[in-house]
């Protein structure tokens, strides 16, 4: 029994929504095995939002794509799931060098701020 399925959360104008489920016949992984790469709108942003073993090498995960809200259930073996996680690595590197670039900017902003706070006499005693 195939548990591979796509949910598309559809929302109307009026507010309401729709849950739309697909089940499209895939066994496990996409033909070309890329598990971070959406079946639907070809982004590269799928992530894992749920995942359990199911043996010893196999796991069940739930992708979601936030492009355009595809989700897929399959079994994977930890061949398929090595990609996968070097991207999700990969990921997490770009989004800490980003933090540390917005950390820095925003550190130079505040240091500028006070700066110019200080020299126009506007920072007091009780001000700490």
């Amino acid at each position: 029994m195939s548990h591979d399925h796509s949910v598309r959360h559809i929302t109307f104008s009026s507010g309401r929504s729709i849950e739309v489920v697909r089940f499209d016949g895939r066994q496990e992984a996409p033909a070309d095995g890329c598990l971070h790469i959406c079946q639907d709108c070809n982004s590269e942003l799928v992530q894992p939002v749920e995942w359990h073993a199911t043996s010893d090498d196999r796991w069940e995960l739930t992708l979601y794509c936030p492009n355009c809200d595809w989700t897929c259930r399959g079994i994977y073996g930890q061949e398929q799931l090595e990609p996968l996680e070097e991207q999700l690595d990969l990921g997490v590197e770009a989004i800490m060098r980003d933090l540390k670039r917005l950390t820095s900017a925003n550190m130079a902003d505040e240091i500028e701020r006070f700066a110019q706070a200080l020299a126009a006499d506007l920072i007091l005693p009780e001000d700490f």
